[in-house]
């Protein structure tokens, strides 16, 4: 089934209390015939939009594409935390890359932080807050949090915190954690208005958005052309930036990123006891598979993020498992009422590193960010505008990164990611 309507109707926004902040955003017309542009984009997301505004802003002709509307995917439902680096962690990018692969890789991923927060402070409704921790679950990971830490601060000059037990809960007041870190240099913000911000600086610098605008077909040649049930794009170069709800329509994207659903819970607001939850407004995720993530909203509402569905499909029940792990591992908060449940897919790969290619010879591709998209997400799209305006240093650098196909390419990556996910979810609760 189309990944675009598996588990919502078209624009229809989900329940979030991201949707429910914000007033209603007035829809964008679909595309109505056949239109040219300098560069088509497909995808209204954070990718998609940092791509439109940096062309736009070049003064490049763009047309936006998006089968539903501005942020309706993963960019405007996701925890909104913003991490340093990657997946991988910078040790093992020397390892498989060498030094200055992995420096230039580091330096992309430092300026993609610097561009968000710097687009953050010119739009404050994005309510960015600095501040991120992750937890972790053995005592005996301790060793290893301070070996990356001296790594970073000795070769990348970049500091975090690494807590004990003890220094950890007195900041994220559980007793599930045994040791983490603290990274002052990320943080947290309003994701959905971020991507609606992005769409409006996009629009004010020329930029064209079509929403309720399926691309259908990708048709190579020169021009690229675009296709949807209502009219075509033709442009000189395509960026594709579907992540997780792009349709079979490009062969090499959809053998190597797999889509994943992932769920929120928002609780009613605690102005008065959520420092009970957290010593400091901060995020928090940590080092689960199926990880769990959390934070506070501006008016006190406690965000609680997870994965427990390894199906395509949404559960029919979303909350039960979700709000019972809320609870276990924040028994304080057990009689607080829940408001919001919701649901987003995202893009993951088989090493959990983004895939950004071209594709083709003028067809450019930025996807499965993993669960680490809110920053890097926006510097891939810079990366390939910058690319398609003949800049190619910061694409030559992403595409290094290493991701495969999925195994049986992307007719069997369910079947198998659901196998691994199951794995991955025992181990999890058997706590290896």
């Amino acid at each position: 089934m189309n990944p675009l309507y598996r588990n919502d109707r078209p624009g229809v926004a989900p329940g979030s209390w991201y949707a429910a902040s914000l007033p209603d955003a007035a829809p964008r017309p679909a595309i109505d015939g056949d239109v040219s542009a300098d560069v088509a984009i497909v995808g209204a997301g954070f990718t998609g939009l940092w791509a439109a505004l940096v062309l736009a802003r070049a003064g490049r002709r763009v047309t936006v594409l998006d089968a539903h509307r501005v942020g309706f995917g993963a960019s405007g439902r996701n925890g909104g935390q913003v991490h340093y680096g990657y997946t991988k962690d910078q040790a093992w990018l020397e390892g498989r890359l060498g030094p200055g692969a992995a420096r230039a890789l580091w330096e992309l991923a430092e300026a993609g932080k610097a561009q968000l927060r710097a687009f953050c402070d010119e739009h404050p409704e994005t309510a960015y807050r600095p501040g991120i921790a992750h937890g972790e679950y053995h005592a005996s990971d301790l060793a290893a949090l301070q070996a990356e830490a001296a790594h970073l601060a000795a070769h990348y000059d970049y500091a975090i915190d690494v807590l004990d037990a003890a220094a950890f809960r007195d900041l994220v007041r559980t007793e599930s954690y045994l040791c983490g870190t603290f990274d002052a240099q990320g943080g947290h913000l309003h994701p959905l208005a971020y991507a609606r911000a992005l769409a409006r600086a996009a629009e004010d610098a020329g930029a064209v958005i079509h929403e309720l605008s399926e691309v259908t077909a990708i048709e190579p040649g020169q021009p690229v052309r675009l296709v949807t049930s209502r009219g075509s794009v033709q442009a000189d170069h395509a960026v594709v930036a579907g992540n997780g709800y792009l349709p079979n329509i490009l062969a090499p994207v959809n053998a190597r990123v797999m889509p994943i659903n992932s769920f929120i819970a928002a609780t009613e607001p605690l102005p008065d006891r959520w420092q009970e939850v957290l010593r400091e407004d901060i995020a928090v995720a940590d080092s689960r598979f199926i990880v769990n993530y959390f934070r506070f909203t501006a008016d006190r509402r406690f965000l609680f993020g997870g994965r427990e569905s390894f199906g395509i499909g949404f559960p029919r029940d979303i909350a039960t498992r979700l709000v019972g792990r809320m609870h276990a591992m924040f028994p304080q908060i057990k009689d607080a009422r829940v408001d919001y449940v919701w649901g987003g897919t995202l893009g993951i790969t088989p090493t959990r590193l983004p895939h950004v290619a071209r594709v083709g010879h003028n067809i450019l591709s930025g996807a499965g960010f993993s669960g680490q998209g809110v920053a890097l997400s926006g510097m891939v799209g810079r990366v390939m505008a910058e690319a398609v305006m003949g800049q190619q240093d910061g694409l030559t650098t992403l595409a290094s990164l290493p991701v495969p196909t999925f195994p049986g390419g992307a007719a069997f990556r369910a079947p198998i990611l659901a196998l691994a996910m199951s794995w991955f979810s025992l181990r999890d609760r058997l706590g290896f």
